[in-house]
């Protein structure tokens, strides 16, 4: 199992990238665990970890300049033919989402923003939108050292240009 160390730049799924800041040893109820110490730079949040529990959380690293690349790639391609049962669209996108594979949260980001300009969203579905733009945005930032406001301008650049 991959330990992590401080200043590691790593992904929590369904919460998004941030920077391991401490490897700290705390009781709760009696039992004495380590966590990682992990600051959200979006939302300015502060997450621990349980170490014990790392494997199924599935924390990872950030991705590198590369896969950077991937996900941009994600935002020229066509939307998938999603099940037009909203029931089961939503919890494919949930699953996507779960996995942490920002491949997976890319095309989820992708098909609700096509969805929303085509057909427009239901309230779950923009909450979905917003939840995964946020954790898509957090690990490109940590990803490429840049602010919020121009992976934001990218991507909409992005989707601007291929989707109209």
């Amino acid at each position: 199992m991959k330990m992590f160390n401080v200043g590691d730049k790593v992904v929590y799924p369904m919460h998004g990238a941030g920077v391991i800041e401490a490897i700290e040893e705390k009781e709760i109820l009696g039992a004495r665990k380590k966590y990682y110490v992990m600051s959200m730079p979006i939302g300015d949040m502060k997450v621990m970890i349980p170490l014990d529990n790392i494997r199924n959380v599935g924390l990872r690293q950030v991705i590198d300049q590369e896969d950077v690349q991937k996900v941009l790639q994600i935002f020229q391609e066509d939307c998938d033919k999603a099940p037009s049962n909203w029931n089961r669209r939503y919890r494919n996108n949930l699953e996507k989402i779960k996995s942490g594979n920002i491949f997976k949260v890319a095309e989820v980001v992708r098909n609700l923003m096509i969805r929303e300009k085509e057909k427009g969203l239901s309230t779950g579905e923009r909450k979905m939108l917003e939840n995964a733009r946020q954790i898509l945005i957090s690990e490109l930032v940590l990803a490429q050292g840049v602010e919020e406001t121009e992976i934001v301008n990218t991507l909409e650049s992005f989707f601007d240009k291929h989707h109209d």
